[in-house]
């Protein structure tokens, strides 16, 4: 019976889910620096660094993080 159930794999194992993960941390870092600029500066340390960076990469490359977005999904509801 333990035979016939799937594996649960960790988002970090499992490369579809690593990838749907890190353009959902892009596009939430990117509507939190709109909604709230004054939280994002590129000199502050830890977490607000990093969400600072997600925030320019999905500014700066959003047809190409929306095109994922779209494909993303589209791999999630037939895979």
């Amino acid at each position: 019976s333990d035979a016939s159930r799937a594996p649960h794999m960790s988002a970090l194992l499992n490369f579809q889910s690593f990838l749907t993960c890190v353009l959902l941390f892009i596009c939430t870092s990117t509507f939190l620096r709109a909604q709230r600029p004054s939280m994002f500066r590129e000199k502050k340390p830890g977490l607000f660094s990093l969400v600072y960076k997600g925030a320019v990469i999905g500014t700066r490359l959003s047809p190409w993080v929306s095109i994922s977005c779209v494909g993303m999904a589209v791999c999630t509801l037939l895979f």
